[in-house]
């Protein structure tokens, strides 16, 4: 398998070191792939993704990298697009397509910057009903693919972020569970991979990757393809986790699969 991260986070987004901090790290580690992958400008909050401008920037940094580095590792310039971002996709490597907000109306509510949103939106929206919300996220996620046009499907459960240190919702309910399985048997006719997610056992906020165990049995016994994600915000955390991954993979019958942009040659 070759060693690889391709969900990785700058400071030209909400990332804490360089892209060529970021690659100095990679290298020292023994990666053979390095994927870029800056969150995509959100007009409606552009608090953590990159700007207009930034994003040229972001892509003339990469290029410089990738022929700095030729010699040394592979560097893919990749953008992670969420569901309701307005910009283009051409020209980088490959797509991450996620889901980082629900729109009720005129508004975007997050759905992993803590679970006080999530009740918000279930008062606000839902009667309550926090597990509606969470229907409603995956009924989005389904389209990630048809919406993003992406390669890779990020963090499938997202909005469980939390969960762990405060269960807000049963995810055993049978709600729950039809919602996920649903979104997960779309995306299944697809020929994107899921991501096996460990940015947030990273950054603190849970011990287990997206998606949970329950989801990686249910798509390791329908032949999911996947790769592996630190979803990292910083040096330290490129690959975090994947040791781990790759037991639960084998575990689960699940196929850690190269992607299909690595097998082009040339520059973005």
């Amino acid at each position: 398998m070759t060693k690889a991260d391709y969900h990785v986070h700058t400071t030209f987004c909400d990332g804490k070191n360089t892209p060529e901090e970021m690659a100095r790290a990679a290298l020292e580690m023994g990666l053979a792939n390095l994927g870029f992958s800056g969150h995509s400008y959100t007009w409606f909050d552009e608090s953590y993704c990159m700007s207009k401008d930034g994003t040229k920037a972001y892509k003339a940094e990469i290029i410089r990298l990738k022929s700095a580095c030729r010699d040394r590792i592979r560097i893919f310039c990749g953008i992670e697009q969420d569901y309701y971002s307005e910009m283009p996709t051409e020209g980088y490597d490959y797509v991450i397509g996620s889901v980082h907000y629900l729109k009720f109306g005129d508004r975007f509510v997050p759905m992993d910057e803590g679970n006080k949103n999530l009740i918000e939106a279930a008062n606000a929206f839902c009667g309550g009903d926090v597990l509606r919300v969470l229907e409603l996220y995956y009924e989005t996620v389904a389209d990630v693919v048809n919406r993003t046009h992406c390669d890779i499907i990020g963090h499938f459960d997202l909005p469980t972020k939390y969960f762990e240190k405060d269960p807000i919702a049963d995810t055993n309910h049978p709600r729950y569970k039809r919602a996920w399985m649903t979104a997960a048997d779309a995306l299944l006719k697809t020929d994107a991979l899921f991501e096996l997610n460990t940015g947030a056992i990273s950054r603190g906020c849970r011990t287990k990757q997206y998606p949970a165990d329950e989801i990686l049995s249910y798509l390791g016994e329908r032949k999911a393809k996947v790769v592996l994600s630190g979803d990292c915000h910083r040096s330290d955390a490129i690959c975090f986790g994947f040791d781990e991954l790759i037991q639960k993979c084998e575990y689960y019958g699940l196929e850690i699969t190269e992607p299909a942009f690595t097998k082009k040659t040339g520059f973005s």
